[in-house]
């Protein structure tokens, strides 16, 4: 333990000498000046814990040295004790109020020299302890950058720290020293939570004080903060005192964590904002809400992983992409003005001020989704999207929440519409949201009643005439025994997820009635059927899993189960499409490429995917514009890379003839037959009717 150091200043060399060999056996360091200068220049080398100063000294007095101490040093710093005669009573009084810790009268009482001294020592350690404390709390006070704050219950004064007025912006003003200060502070809607805070804990009915909700601050704008807290109470258990602290909590509580971007909380504090008081809007704004097209089959198909990625992605480049003057608002920042935020999921909302004309919003709404239609690279893959938009208009009385509602309901319209469309919002559509979400609540009872059920078209090999298969399409007889075509519920569907369910017992369905047909009327006759699959569907981690079950069931083979997905699902993300397909190949299912001719990208997926033939759409086959080169070119080049071809919407005989001619395999269509229900279908294949071009000779399809 390092010894104590004590400077023993006297001018009489035996008074030094005892007083000094006496302290050091009991464990003390001392130095000893002769003059009050030797004492200065001690004072300025080296530490001392105290200083035993004798009054009466030549040249400079032991008055004038304390002082000089005192002009640099405290009491607490460092302890003084004036050594001074018995009767020299002036000198005490004169010391005392020079700034002297206490005294010690000569002849020296030595014991009694030591207490004082040991007394004024632990004094000074217990001040030096206090104030290494209070250091190192308002250190850690400043490093956690909270705001403190005291409140004293005998006098009801509140004392509010720098950092808590910054914290509301009001380091310059301050607030009233009382309780009502904060709650004139706080939000209208939160005031009484506090003060149903405040009551409980000092009731003793919770064990601390915690209150989360907003202040306003001298910007205008709310910050969310955490209030904490804890009362002292007397021993009668009477709350006399309760502190605590404040932080701010507004970047966790209005900015999205995954992107950086507002929050809805965010989004909906910067509508209120703009549209003023009572709905008036201080100047006009737009809503744009974007929802990424085929979002879920990237998160279900990669990962949760890569689609996080996709998301950060998607806002980083809709950050940089606003026309120039509009700012996108982050974490703290607080002047309103156009932004883009994170409604969560895949939809993203961009707030366009002083926009009237919804002309100028749907330009702005072109130009993203311009720029999100460009390839995202995420990992080592190549991703491509599209975003469907929906645009709301402000208006006399408008809310956040009728914007945002009127955005979304926009925004549903153009999905339905297709992938990539722009709807602005207009008052019929809340009407047709409104028959929506009666289709959904029908639907759902659909399901659950087993209303869906197959109609099949047949398909014919072109060069023999003969029926090779069926193509099984989805309708719904609802309950009052009216039939649906698959346009007026296919798209709600697969907006609401139910093309799942719903998808797993139709194909289920088409297995049995193959299965039914293979034991009856198709015995020996190599018949199979087509189901269409939708992207939702195939991003199902267990639909292969499930479909074999199906077919395993049902008694048939994969082979006889012909898997048709469309164009525009597949190019979306190639080469997980040529994975998932390449399992369906796999175990042993025969995968077509429908709608072929309407996408971007046919050539490559023909190189690209697992497939086992395509399926020509009705435009390519029906289109007067289209050269019959091209046609006979793509037959060509699939039969080169051994796909099968499939031309539908076939209508006129002329048609039949051209196809037939240049080699196409098979066909369906009008000309052959309509969508039949099991039982017509059924008679169908009893009759073995045969489909040949009409000539002066053979007019009729005849039976084989």
């Amino acid at each position: 333990m390092t010894p104590v150091r004590l400077l023993l200043v006297d001018d009489e060399a035996p008074n030094r000498d005892m007083l000094s060999r006496r302290l050091e056996r009991r464990g003390f360091e001392v130095g000893q000046a002769a003059s009050g200068a030797e004492a200065l220049a001690a004072l300025d080398r080296e530490r001392w814990a105290a200083v035993l100063l004798d009054v009466q000294m030549p040249a400079m007095s032991g008055l004038q040295v304390l002082e000089k101490i005192r002009e640099r040093w405290t009491q607490a710093e460092l302890p003084v004790l004036m050594v001074t005669a018995r009767d020299a009573s002036e000198d005490v009084v004169a010391a005392l109020e020079l700034g002297a810790n206490d005294y010690i009268t000569k002849p020296v009482d030595f014991p009694v020299a030591l207490a004082r001294l040991r007394t004024q020592l632990a004094r000074r350690d217990a001040e030096e302890r206090l104030r290494a404390s209070e250091e190192r709390y308002a250190l850690a006070a400043r490093g956690a950058n909270d705001g403190l704050w005291d409140w004293d219950l005998g006098t009801g004064e509140f004392h509010y720290s720098v950092r808590w007025l910054t914290i509301v912006g009001r380091e310059g003003d301050g607030i009233g020293p009382t309780l009502q200060a904060w709650l004139d502070l706080t939000h209208e809607a939160d005031r009484d939570r506090l003060q149903q805070a405040f009551d409980a804990h000092l009731a003793g009915r919770t064990p601390h004080f915690e209150s989360e909700h907003r202040l306003h601050h001298a910007s205008g704008a709310y910050r969310w903060v955490l209030a904490r807290g804890l009362a002292v109470r007397g021993a009668d258990g009477t709350t006399v005192r309760m502190a605590g602290s404040l932080s701010d909590v507004t970047a966790g509580k209005v900015v999205d964590q995954l992107t950086g971007l507002p929050n809805r909380m965010l989004l909906h504090d910067r509508l209120e904002r703009a549209l003023g008081e009572a709905g008036e809007p201080v100047a006009p704004c737009a809503v744009l809400l974007l929802d990424i097209d085929g979002f879920k089959l990237v998160n279900d198909g990669h990962g949760r992983t890569h689609g996080d990625d996709l998301l950060r992605a998607v806002a980083r480049r809709l950050d940089r992409s606003l026309r120039p003057g509009d700012s996108i608002s982050r974490s703290s920042e607080l002047a309103a003005d156009s932004m883009v935020a994170r409604l969560g999921g895949d939809e993203f909302v961009v707030v366009l001020h002083d926009i009237a004309d919804p002309l100028d919003a749907t330009s702005v709404a072109e130009r993203l989704q311009r720029v999100l239609a460009r390839p995202f690279t995420i990992g080592d893959r190549e991703i491509f999207v599209s975003a469907s938009v929906g645009v709301a208009m402000s208006g006399p009385g408008a809310t956040p929440d009728d914007l945002l509602r009127n955005a979304d309901t926009a925004m549903h319209r153009a999905r339905l519409q297709g992938r990539g469309r722009i709807e602005v919002f207009e008052l019929a559509m809340r009407e047709e949201m409104v028959e929506r979400l009666q289709l959904d609540t029908a639907l759902r009872q659909a399901l659950a009643n087993d209303e869906f059920l197959p109609h099949y078209q047949p398909i014919i090999d072109l060069q023999h005439g003969r029926l090779v298969g069926f193509e099984a399409l989805m309708r719904w007889r609802r309950h009052d025994g009216r039939l649906v075509p698959p346009a007026m519920f296919i798209p709600t569907l697969e907006a609401n997820g139910l093309i799942v369910p719903v998808g797993q017992r139709f194909a289920a369905a088409v297995c049995r009635q193959l299965r039914a047909w293979r034991d009856t009327v198709a015995a020996g006759l190599p018949l199979w059927v087509n189901v269409n699959f939708t992207t939702g569907q195939l991003a199902e981690p267990d639909v292969l899993d499930t479909l074999l079950g199906a077919i395993a069931d049902a008694g048939i083979r994969p082979a006889d189960f012909v898997v048709e997905i469309t164009e525009s699902s597949a190019i979306g993300d190639v080469a997980r499409a040529a994975e998932t397909l390449s399992r369906f190949r796999d175990a042993g299912l025969r995968v077509v490429l429908d709608d072929f001719g309407t996408g971007f990208s046919s050539l490559s997926c023909l190189g690209e995917l697992p497939i086992a033939g395509i399926k020509l759409d009705r435009s390519f086959i029906s289109s007067d514009r289209r050269h019959p080169a091209i046609l006979q070119a793509v037959v060509h080049l699939a039969d080169e890379l051994g796909l099968t071809v499939t031309a539908e919407g076939i209508e006129t005989d002329a048609q039949h003839a051209q196809l037939r001619g240049l080699g196409c395999g098979f066909a369906q269509g009008y000309l052959f037959a309509r969508p039949l229900d099991a039982e017509a279908a059924t008679d169908l294949i009893r009759r073995g009717v045969r489909w040949l071009p009409a000539h002066p000779e053979d007019a009729e399809p005849t039976a084989a």
